[in-house]
This record gives C-alpha cells, structure tokens and sequence, in this order.
C-alpha cells in the first residue's frame, strides 16, 4: 500500500488570520487537520498545538505499529487505534495546559480530525466538526460524525438539512480538543482498497459546499488539485471561514502508472 498525499489552507475572505493547522506526515502514513477557536492567538495556538502533539506521539511511539505486534479483541483495541486516540487525548491535555498559563489563551481549543493508514486498514481518530470523508468507486461517504449542536438537533429531527445549513449555531461545537484535560475520541476504522480517496477537511468547506459538490471534484478532477478547487469553490461562496483540505489517494500494491514526481491521476481516471 503507497499514500500519495496533498494539503492546502486558506484563510477565506473574511477573516483575517488563518486559525486551522494540518499536517502532511507521509512516512508515517499520518495526515491531520486542526481548526483552532479561542480568538487570534488562542484559534493558531490551540490547532498548531494540537498538530504537533500528534506527531510526536506518534513518532516517539511508532514500534507499537511493527508487523509483530498482536492483540486481543476487536480492532479497536488495536496497538495503532490505542496510539491514535492517546495521541489526540495528549493534543487535549497539551492544549488545555498551555491555555491555563495565560489569560487571554483561556477557553481555547481546537477541532482534530487525525487519520493513519497501516496493513490496509484506515483508522480515524476525531473530535468535533471537521470531517473526514472516503471516496470510493465514484460515491462520497462521511466517516465522522459532527459533534456539533446542530448536528445534535439535526439527529433528534428538531431541525431539516435545509434548515441546519442556514442555523446561527452551526459554528457551536459539543466535543472539542483542549476545552477539559481529556476527551472522548471517536475512532472509526475502514478497510482500505487500491483507488480509495480519504479526505479531511474543516468546517469553513462543509459549511459552503455540499458532499455531492465534493464527489464530483475529487471523481472528475488531478487529485493534486483537489484541495485548491474545492478551497476556491468555497471562497467564491464568501469564504466566511479558514479553509483547509487534505487529500489521500491509496495506490495499489504493485505501485501506480504514473512516474515519480508526476501527480496522481483523478480518482476516476485510475
């Protein structure tokens, strides 16, 4: 299994400072995306925070990932989906102490949506509204779930879809990194297949552009392009949000028709 990867960010058209972080680890198979809160210093602080946290727990502890290694029980008790969830709760308590040390970094968080890739498995480590999608054989389906009020509301058939589009309290998140010491970390688990697509992204794309929008750019488009089509459909829409994408394509064992150096082909062209 090789990962070809691809990220970008973008501060939108209405803000003014960029507060979303990510990270492309490609040796690690380890890709993240961060969408900070808590005011300029506090939103940066808090998502870049929490990127690095992952990184080096995952690094400082990446023998538990050797072919050798086994367990008992299901695969969420799995060495990798244990490394990946203490790897977000340690971003938690990272953000959380660094928030304490000054006033005005009080009440910071961020939104961490992490995924890793090992032995042909996918395994997402999420907390709050960023999301992660897998594009397969021409259908999108989302992973994670939003841990969002109105994806709450949304779930009790309070509110419609239509309605949770436009509600003044998409931006109210229910699970966040950073908020308390600790947090309940959703793990998902996927089986990857040759010419999958997995894609993260924060709130400031979802909120403007739909899933199907989303399938159509990533099935008829160079995935190497992906994240900057779908950053500038959303900025054409306002871009009332930070904008960050990350992009994985999941070569075959035998390796891929395309040079190094080249950019994959779009997921429908392989």
């Amino acid at each position: 299994m090789r990962i070809y990867s691809w990220g970008a960010t973008d501060v939108g058209m209405k803000r003014d400072h960029n507060e979303d972080s990510y990270l492309l680890a490609p040796d690690l198979n380890l890709f993240v995306v961060a969408d900070g809160m808590g005011g300029h210093a506090g939103g940066e602080m808090a998502s870049g925070i929490a990127v690095r946290t992952v990184e080096q727990v995952v690094r400082e502890n990446a023998e538990v990932l050797g072919p050798d290694k086994s367990h008992e029980g299901g695969i969420e008790q799995s060495p990798m989906a244990i490394l990946l969830s203490n790897s977000v709760r340690a971003a938690c308590n990272a953000v959380f102490s660094k928030s304490q040390e000054l006033a005005e970094l009080q009440g910071m968080g961020t939104t961490t949506t992490t995924m890793m890739f090992h032995n042909h498995l996918g395994y997402v480590a999420h907390v709050g509204d960023s999301r992660a999608y897998l594009v397969r054989e021409g259908r999108v389906m989302q992973l994670s779930e939003d841990h969002s009020l109105v994806n709450e509301q949304l779930k009790a058939g309070i509110i419609t879809e239509a309605q949770a589009r436009q509600s003044r309290f998409k931006n109210i998140i229910t699970r966040s990194v950073g908020f308390q010491t600790d947090v309940e970390v959703d793990m998902i688990v996927v089986e990857t297949r040759p010419h999958d697509v997995y894609m993260m992204c924060s709130d400031g794309l979802t909120g403007l552009v739909t899933d199907p929008e989303i399938n159509d750019i990533v099935n008829d488009n160079f995935l190497h392009r992906v994240p900057e089509i779908l950053i500038d459909l959303a900025n054409s829409r306002g871009g009332d949000d930070n904008i960050t994408v990350v992009c994985c394509y999941i070569a075959d064992d035998n390796g891929v028709a395309w040079t190094e150096g080249e950019s994959a082909p779009a997921a429908a062209a392989t």
